[in-house]
């Protein structure tokens, strides 16, 4: 079954359990949820909901991978499919496609998101793009797996970066990552 708004907004509301202070943050994106209107979907231009993964690896070292799209290193991550059925298996297909790292040796450290963000995403004329909204939610991973084969098509490279560095490419975000790993083994 494909992820649904509520299913969406179930995740928002458990976030915001966690991090009440970020309610105000997040009021829009609350409300176009509650009345609905297919979010799951990458061809809703008034908002659309993608995923993203931090996998740590060791004490602080976190993933990143090198953005075709976007020219910058960002954490594994990108739009729900409609073979999706949850926000954090969608966050696991996206990390292993485009980084190839072992599903067998990827571990949640939480069903609930470590972030999630609201932001305007500029047009993109050659995929005939308007401008719009992501709700981006992210979900922490450990590892002890080192990276595969990388998706070419969406990446041109991934590597493990301190967590310093990693927050100063990427931003704060990254620090939940790290906060309270589960452990592997």
């Amino acid at each position: 079954m494909a992820i649904s708004d509520a299913d969406i907004l179930g995740a928002l509301s458990a976030y915001l359990k966690r991090y009440p202070e970020e309610a105000a943050l997040l009021s829009e994106p609350v409300q176009l949820l509650s009345q609905g209107g297919g979010f799951a979907s990458r061809r809703n231009f008034r908002m659309h909901v993608t995923v993203g993964a931090l996998l740590v690896r060791g004490d602080a070292e976190i993933l990143l991978v090198e953005h075709l799209a976007y020219g910058i290193p960002l954490q594994p991550g990108g739009h729900l499919e409609p073979s999706d059925t949850t926000l954090i298996d969608a966050a696991v297909r996206e990390l292993t496609e485009e980084t190839g790292v072992d599903l067998n040796k990827i571990v949640s450290t939480s069903q609930t998101p470590v972030y999630i963000e609201y932001g305007r995403v500029p047009a993109r004329a050659e995929k005939n793009e308007p401008e719009h909204h992501h709700l981006d939610f992210g979900y922490s991973f450990v590892t002890d797996a080192d990276v595969g084969r990388i998706q070419e098509s969406e990446v041109k490279g991934a590597a493990w970066y301190p967590l310093a560095e990693a927050e100063r490419l990427v931003g704060h975000r990254i620090a939940r990552a790290v906060s309270a790993p589960a452990r592997i083994g």
